[in-house]
């Protein structure tokens, strides 16, 4: 079975992009974190033992972050 992985996409209040950045690298998970410019403002690949524990670093560490307006996870597949 393959290791659930998603790219999530962050809004992020003006401004703070750098914290923003610098608090997701650290909440464990956390295999690409970049700064973008567009209609996102950070893009991260997040990756987990399990589906469940996916569900839980991007709802309650990831989206719980300050100065995230919201986010998109995007699910990955290997098939």
């Amino acid at each position: 079975m393959a290791v659930p992985r998603a790219y999530v996409l962050f809004n992020i209040g003006a401004g703070a992009e750098d914290q923003v950045l610098k608090d997701v690298k650290s909440a464990g998970g956390v295999e690409e974190a970049y700064i973008s410019y567009g209609v996102y403002d950070l893009i991260v690949k997040v990756r987990a033992d399990s589906m469940d524990r996916l569900k839980e670093l991007v709802t309650f560490k990831l989206r719980t972050i300050n100065n995230v307006r919201s986010t998109l996870t995007l699910m990955l597949t290997d098939e």
